[in-house]
């Protein structure tokens, strides 16, 4: 007897054989399940998205999103490039710095003292120059090497202290009697001269630097002058200039004979304050915002800077960074600049008119500086 509502001919049993829907009111037995429909061909706006394995960008991994390279990734990167761009130049400099042993052992040597000195020289060598270069800075061509500005440069816990010793200092040389502080150049170049400064100052120096003719004026254009007030007008052929007294700019070749010339009463002294006056000037020209931030001004000046400067086989571009901005500090009212006490003049058979140092304050002068402490207030410049 058929079970009511069955249709004719089917099993009885509904787990006897597998049913599947078909498209048709009626199921189909079939002998296995049917494959899924297949994709569209075309996809198109407003459709369902297609499945990932069908997706135009290709099957992507489960649980993998793509990554986005995001602002704050690109400023990190930027600022990775170009501390290395900047770490590059710094060892470019100091790879390109000259060097001179200067500082040689030597017996009854003097030993380390407190603080940190330098021996600051401005040459007057023209064997860099060529001869339009000599024309133009009013150099001259003489043959040889002298300095025109040697100043001692202390640093420690104490103010930062700028001693210029003038040229014409007359003072024992050795091996070669007694002369006038520029002739240990002359005789012994920069290693006569450190002994020197050292035996009759009592001071150890750690580092020297030595700057020329072109390289000062380089400088001097690659920071696009530097504005000096000139107390007196100077008419010196021998320096190559003709300045108005006033306020200026003065380019490379103008700084440079403003600090060569001695057409003065009381010649070497008087150039030795210009000199500590446009050194002031020039560092604070180079350390101003508009020159560091500009790249245009500043690399090019560093590249003319260590072209320009000779130190000792010890030193390194960070010891000279570090000397610019103890001298920038002393210029700018933070340290204290002057001459080495002076008794008088003098006229000494073989070397001429000579400047003689006033004994009594000199050594309490260097006293002060061996000892790394501050000068002594009658000593200090009233300014």
């Amino acid at each position: 007897m058929e079970q009511q509502g069955t249709p004719s001919g089917a099993p009885t049993n509904p787990a006897a054989r597998p049913v599947v829907a078909g498209p048709g009111p009626a199921s189909t037995p079939l002998a296995h399940a049917a494959p899924p429909p297949p994709a569209p061909p075309f996809w198109h706006p407003g459709d369902a998205p297609l499945p990932p394995d069908l997706s135009p960008r290709g099957k992507q991994k489960p649980g993998r999103k793509r990554r986005r390279f995001g602002w704050g990734k690109r400023i990190t990167a930027l600022v990775a490039v170009l501390l290395l761009v900047a770490i590059g130049i710094f060892w470019s400099w100091d790879a390109g710095l000259r060097r001179t042993g200067a500082l040689q052992s030597y017996a009854g040597r003097v030993g380390n003292t407190k603080g940190t000195n330098w021996l600051i020289v401005g040459s007057d060598s023209r064997a860099d120059l060529t001869e339009a270069q000599r024309k133009k800075l009013a150099t001259g061509f003489a043959a040889g090497s002298r300095t025109d500005t040697i100043m001692l440069v202390h640093t420690g816990s104490a103010k930062t202290t700028l001693v210029s010793l003038p040229r014409d200092t007359y003072v024992p040389i050795d091996g070669h009697g007694k002369n006038k502080l520029n002739a240990a150049f002359a005789f012994g170049g920069p290693s006569l001269l450190v002994r020197t400064v050292e035996q009759v100052t009592g001071v150890h120096i750690d580092h020297y630097a030595e700057i020329g003719f072109g390289g000062f004026a380089s400088m001097v254009d690659a920071v696009g002058g530097v504005r000096i007030c000139v107390e007196q007008a100077i008419n010196d052929g021998n320096a190559g200039i003709n300045l108005q007294a006033g306020c200026q700019k003065l380019n490379g070749a103008q700084a440079l004979g403003y600090v060569r010339s001695r057409k003065f009463a009381t010649g070497d002294l008087v150039r030795v304050q210009h000199q500590r006056q446009f050194l002031a000037a020039l560092l604070s020209k180079v350390a101003s915002p508009g020159t560091l931030a500009n790249p245009f001004r500043s690399i090019p000046l560093g590249y003319d800077a260590v072209d320009a400067i000779t130190v000792d086989k010890g030193s390194h571009i960070w010891d000279v960074v570090s000397l610019g901005l103890a001298l920038r500090d002393a210029g700018g009212g933070n340290g204290v600049t002057l001459t080495v006490p002076i008794s008088g003049f003098a006229n000494e058979a073989g070397a001429g008119s000579v400047v003689l140092w006033d004994h009594a304050k000199a050594v309490r002068l260097f006293a002060a500086l061996v000892s790394d402490s501050a000068l002594p207030a009658d000593l200090v410049p009233k300014s």
